[in-house]
C-alpha cells in the first residue's frame, strides 16, 4: 500500500552523520566565517553529512527496496573512526571540510553501498568519492567568500568519532533560492561502535 504522506518521487542519497559534538566543533571554528559572509547560502548544521552515494530523484516504490538492502550492510559492518579536517572549496563556489580517519574503510563502505544499490536495478551517476561535508554556497556574483572561508578553516583538526548509522536520506525537490532541508528515511545502527 501507499504511505500518503509520501511524495511519488524524492531525491535520495545515502550518507554518514558526525555526532553533535563533532559538528558543534566545526560550528565554532566557522564562526568568524558566518560573521564576515553572512551573503553565503549556509547549510543547516543539522543537515551535515557525508554522502556515500548520491541517488538522483527516485520514485518512492524504490525506497523498501532500499531499506532492505541498506539495513543488512548496516548489520555487517564495522563502525568507522573519522574526524573532520581542514577546509576547500569546489570552484569557489561551494565550500566543505574535509574527512580524515578510517578512508579506506569509508572508500570500502561507499563501494558496497552503491553495488547494492546498483543490484537493486536503481540507477544513479556513480561520481568519485570525494569525503566532505558541505557547508555553504556562494550566490553568482561572489566570487570570495568561499575561498577566503575555506583558508579560514585549513588549520582546523577536528576530534575523532565512531560513526554510529548508515543513513537514508531524502530532501526537497523544490528549486530556487531557499535552502535544502534533509530528512531521514531511516537509519541502521552499525554492528560494532566503539566508545
Amino acid at each position: 500500500m501507499d504511505d500518503p504522506l509520501e511524495p511519488p518521487a524524492l531525491r535520495a542519497f545515502v550518507a554518514l552523520a558526525p555526532p553533535d559534538e563533532a559538528k558543534d566543533e566545526l560550528a565554532r571554528a566557522l564562526r568568524p566565517a558566518y560573521d564576515a559572509y553572512p551573503g553565503l547560502r549556509w547549510n543547516r548544521i543539522e543537515d551535515w553529512h557525508i554522502t556515500l552515494a548520491f541517488l538522483g530523484e527516485l520514485p518512492s516504490t524504490a525506497v523498501p527496496l532500499l531499506r532492505t538492502v541498506l539495513a543488512g550492510t548496516a548489520v555487517g559492518q564495522p563502525a568507522l573512526r573519522l574526524g573532520l579536517r581542514g577546509g576547500g572549496h569546489f570552484d569557489g563556489r561551494l565550500l566543505w571540510s574535509g574527512v580524515d580517519g578510517d578512508l579506506a574503510g569509508l572508500h570500502r563502505l561507499a563501494d558496497e553501498v552503491r553495488s547494492l544499490v546498483r543490484a537493486q536495478g536503481i540507477g544513479f551517476r556513480d561520481r568519485p568519492l570525494h569525503p566532505h561535508l558541505t557547508l555553504a554556497r556562494a550566490r553568482r556574483d561572489d566570487a570570495t567568500a568561499v575561498p577566503a572561508s575555506a583558508a579560514a578553516l585549513a588549520g582546523f583538526t577536528g576530534r575523532s568519532w565512531w560513526t554510529a548509522r548508515l543513513h537514508l536520506v531524502g530532501s526537497n525537490t523544490a528549486r530556487g533560492p531557499g535552502p535544502i532541508r534533509y530528512r531521514d528515511i531511516e537509519s541502521w545502527p552499525f554492528t560494532t561502535t566503539t566508545s
